[in-house]
């Protein structure tokens, strides 16, 4: 069974290198967006913090700012890490939701 079988909600690979601000403790940085959905992210980074680490995400969309708290559920080293989002107000899920139809529709 393929990873692709287990996701709730498809991804996209945004375009024109979409980034990302996240902290995970006193650790923050900018990276870009690998792949994107609903339920989470997977971040471009040569340093990513452990599986089960908490990061706060802030991604600055073009129909506005998205502010979420996820978790890393994979880590690809030298590669990047992937996370699950766990928190996110209405107002942002909505946003995020907005701007990832037009990708969805496209692919």
């Amino acid at each position: 069974m393929g990873d692709t079988e287990l996701r709730r909600y498809r991804r996209v690979v945004p375009s024109g290198g979409l980034r990302v601000a996240w902290q995970s403790g006193a650790r923050r940085a900018v990276s870009y967006l690998e792949s994107m959905a609903l339920g989470g992210l997977f971040v471009a980074t040569r340093q990513p913090v452990p599986i089960r680490s908490m990061v706060k995400v802030l991604m600055d969309l073009p129909l506005g700012e998205v502010r979420a708290r996820a978790v890393v559920r994979r880590v690809t080293p030298a590669r990047g890490m992937g996370l699950e989002f766990i928190a996110m107000t209405q107002e942002d899920r909505a946003r995020l939701n907005r701007a990832l139809q037009p990708m969805l529709a496209t692919q």
